[in-house]
């Protein structure tokens, strides 16, 4: 698995986390918020599935990396929403666990979910929001969800 950061390129898992690390240990005095957030879009027949990790040093901006995994095409709107959430579940844990082998438990993982109060995932929020508290994360929805709906967003196009 590799993930791809704008500023450094492509990263396997554990250079990421040795930036991710870095950028943290920078400026300790900060803090600091770790939000994952997956988003799809429908390209040539396949759906690609985009996962960001985003490192925010609260006021201070933020630093993110993303992982894109191609699909076949995901026709139902629920399928592709729990898809999304067990990426963004899958990358969280492995984000999680490395920080707790580094001593870091107290960072802990966000994960944001592409669905919100309005419009048709409204009806999926309760199942996929257990899914992720249930696994051990904060859930956090549209309007709030902007790892999913903004950076993971950016890069389905």
């Amino acid at each position: 698995m590799y993930l791809v950061s704008p500023t450094k390129g492509r990263m396997t898992f554990e250079q990421m986390m040795e930036d991710v690390m870095a950028y943290i240990t920078g400026l300790p005095s900060s803090s600091y918020k770790i939000i994952i957030g997956s988003d799809s879009q429908v390209i040539r027949g396949q759906t690609c599935f985009i996962t960001a990790v985003i490192v925010h040093r609260l006021g201070k901006g933020a630093r993110y990396y993303y992982r894109r995994k191609m699909h076949r095409k995901v026709k139902s709107l629920r399928q592709k929403i729990f898809f999304e959430t067990a990426l963004s579940l899958e990358l969280g844990g492995q984000v999680a666990k490395r920080f707790a082998e580094l001593g870091h438990e107290d960072l802990k993982v966000e994960i944001h979910i592409d669905a919100g109060t309005h419009g048709e995932t409204k009806e999926l929020i309760r199942e996929v929001v257990g899914m992720v508290t249930g696994s051990g994360f904060k859930a956090k929805i549209k309007p709030e969800a902007y790892g999913a709906s903004c950076v993971a967003d950016r890069h389905t196009k």
